[in-house]
């Protein structure tokens, strides 16, 4: 899923919220670039991880824990398929396990 505002966008805004002189309002801000005043605060949380100023996940982390998640969901399901294979070929008479073939 994308989002709605391009990366561009969001940084610009942020760049001009942080810059903002004393007494402008967040909310003013949002207004003049259309968006909502928690969707400004929620990027300007975002950027601040981003730089490192503040705890939490990047958009990088985000990115390859949700490809590990996938990753690991399709391991298991290969597992699932394997395991009974294996299950059957184990109790298989197989040449070399006590066969009277010749």
């Amino acid at each position: 899923m994308t989002a709605p505002y391009p990366q561009e966008f969001r940084d610009d805004v942020v760049r001009v919220a942080r810059n903002r002189g004393p007494g402008r309002k967040l909310a003013v801000i949002a207004k003049d670039f259309g968006i909502s005043e928690s969707c400004l605060t929620n990027w300007m949380r975002q950027a601040d991880v981003e730089d490192g100023a503040r705890p939490g996940k990047t958009r990088e982390e985000s990115t390859e824990l949700r490809d590990l998640r996938r990753r690991n969901r399709l391991l298991e399901q290969e597992n699932e398929v394997l395991r009974p294979a294996a299950a059957y070929l184990s109790q298989a008479d197989l040449p070399g396990k006590g066969s009277t073939r010749s």
